[in-house]
């Protein structure tokens, strides 16, 4: 649970451009330009040197002038090979496009997702990070700091949910369910484990205007606790918000709230203000 201070909205405001700063990283969610499923022919990719082409286990690249490994900045075998497992991600090389200082490099990330490798592209020349000047948000609303039940399971519980690409799926682990009230009526969402030790998620979707179609919202998971607090306000897009290229995992079943919920972030990309 992340503590209110004394005053919230002053809280929250520091809370935004934390998280505005990180989106604006050169190679964060905001430079993502591209998404390519490798084959098993070897071929180019659009705005990449070299070929590229995966064998179903692992990818492979014939080397073009000016790839590099990530870390070393050393120059590529003349043909790599590397792996990543299921869900999982690394960057694999980068480069500096010509005609650009070094610092513009882009970097070539390896996403495995249902099985089959893609190689994501990250440039932080990318037009949603030129044109980025903020998420648009809801105004504060202490209404939407609510205390609710929480319902921790004894083991996580293994589900399969959708994701922002068609055809994709993700494999997550469900760890509690919490309930939420309004008008005299309960609906029951699930809690997502989340990247970190000790946290978890709960995405979701509902019926405010000018909203990506689900968002989330990060919570503590603390099995010692029988009531969370959860702070709408604190609810944001996930990276395929900002682009076509974000992999996403979409709400597990039912976690669905019937009315609008006034709080968070809003549609990047639908022109709010």
């Amino acid at each position: 649970m992340t503590a209110l201070t004394t005053d919230p909205l002053t809280d929250l405001r520091r809370w935004r451009t934390a998280r505005e700063t990180t989106l604006q990283q050169p190679h964060g969610w905001l430079s993502l330009v591209g998404l390519h499923a490798l084959t098993a022919a070897p071929r180019s990719v659009p705005g990449l040197p070299g070929e590229w082409w995966t064998d179903g286990a692992d990818a492979f690249v014939r080397s073009g002038a000016g790839l590099q490994d990530p870390e070393t900045r050393a120059p590529l075998d003349a043909t790599w090979r590397g792996t990543v497992g299921e869900g999982l991600s690394t960057l694999v090389a980068t480069f500096v496009p010509a005609g650009r200082p070094d610092e513009d490099r882009v970097v070539v990330e390896l996403v495995r997702r249902t099985g089959r490798l893609h190689l994501r592209v990250r440039d932080p020349r990318a037009a949603a990070r030129a044109s980025f000047v903020g998420v648009p948000a809801f105004p504060y609303d202490e209404s939407w700091v609510l205390d609710v039940p929480v319902r921790w399971y004894d083991e996580p519980v293994a589900a399969t949910v959708g994701a922002a690409q068609h055809g994709l799926v993700h494999h997550v682990r469900l760890v509690g369910e919490i309930d939420v009230e309004r008008d005299g009526v309960v609906h029951t969402l699930r809690l997502t484990a989340g990247h970190a030790p000790g946290s978890a998620g709960v995405l979701f979707s509902d019926e405010a205007e000018d909203l990506a179609p689900w968002r989330v919202l990060s919570v503590e998971a603390d099995a010692g606790t029988d009531t969370l607090r959860l702070d709408l306000n604190r609810t944001i897009n996930l990276p395929y918000a900002f682009s076509d290229f974000g992999t996403c995992p979409a709400p597990v079943q039912g976690n669905h709230l019937p009315f609008a919920v006034r709080a968070g972030e809003r549609d990047p990309r639908g022109g709010v203000s």
